[in-house]
């Protein structure tokens, strides 16, 4: 096998969903609706300002309306809420999507229940949490591991019968990733096991899985000696690390040892390039069903 045979191109897969919305949107505007998606950013956190950047260049290739709201640090709950309160009021907004980190003393969990559920296109109200659990596809499901869902389905990995292990669990990947691909139905039938900080012998579940979703925040937590020979390997860790060869003395890196990994692993993701991008083109994907729930 080549070096890069058994990489997943995150960043060529997300471009073919992104190329398959351009049809729906179409057939949207046709029918005089322009989709519409507001992103709400509290504070001036580096890291946030650049994933709702991303989130705008791609709204903006695709022809979706978007308009960004950027509060200041010291922004009130009420406030946010007040202004969550209007965009669920404004027909020309189909998703609202709230960017973490919030800072405190905002309340996560009541900010994400205040989106009305048919504009939870983040997939956090409690609502579409309760319809993935159910196994009702009606809700919207988290992007990050529909994502992840996507890429294997796309790359061909059986997810059916599969023994994956799931590394953190998180509210945002780890646990509703168990929930999608343990559940009977397309690409799931899985039996999962979620792994955490408190797991005895984490190497002997990731030794065991067929594939293993690594989603706990620790740089390149995932050594070879985990991964059993032709795994599938997905990395949703970002990181950064001290790196004395970079002009600002760090980098970005995943959960997964990617150099001594990949050579081991059947199908594997780069980091970057592989789950990032694809977590964008789900949220696109889920704006353009928002608005097209409206017409129904």
């Amino acid at each position: 096998m080549t070096p890069a045979a058994n990489l997943i191109d995150g960043r060529f897969i997300a471009a073919q969903i992104q190329s398959e919305l351009t049809h729906r949107l179409a057939a949207l505007k046709a029918r005089g609706v322009q989709a519409g998606l507001a992103f709400v950013r509290v504070g001036e956190d580096p890291a946030s300002k650049v994933y709702v950047g991303r989130k705008e260049k791609a709204c903006a290739e695709l022809g979706i309306f978007s308009e960004t709201h950027v509060l200041p640090e010291a922004t009130s709950e009420a406030d946010l809420l007040t202004l969550l309160a209007r965009l669920n009021a404004d027909a020309r907004v189909h998703g609202i999507l709230v960017q973490a980190p919030l800072p405190k003393p905002i309340r996560q969990e009541i900010v994400y229940a205040t989106v009305l559920p048919t504009k939870d296109v983040d997939g956090f109200h409690p609502v579409n949490v309760g319809k993935l659990m159910l196994g009702d596809e009606t809700g919207f499901q988290p992007c990050t591991p529909a994502g992840v869902r996507e890429l294997l389905v796309r790359a061909g990995v059986k997810i059916d019968g599969a023994e994956v292990v799931i590394l953190g669990r998180g509210n945002i990947v780890g646990k509703p990733m168990a929930a999608m691909l343990c559940q009977k139905g397309r690409a799931a039938n899985a039996t999962v096991t979620i792994c955490h900080s408190a797991t005895r012998d984490i190497k002997a579940h990731c030794r065991r899985a067929d594939i293993i979703i690594a989603a706990m925040g620790v740089a390149e937590f995932v050594k070879a000696d985990m991964v059993k020979p032709g795994a599938a390997v997905m990395d949703v860790g970002v990181n950064r690390v001290p790196d004395a060869t970079s002009k600002t003395g760090t980098k970005l890196v995943g959960d997964v040892d990617f150099a001594s990994v990949q050579p081991i692993a059947g199908r594997i993701t780069p980091n970057p390039g592989g789950v990032g991008p694809m977590t964008i083109a789900m949220l696109m994907q889920n704006t353009v069903r928002a608005a097209e729930l409206t017409l129904r």
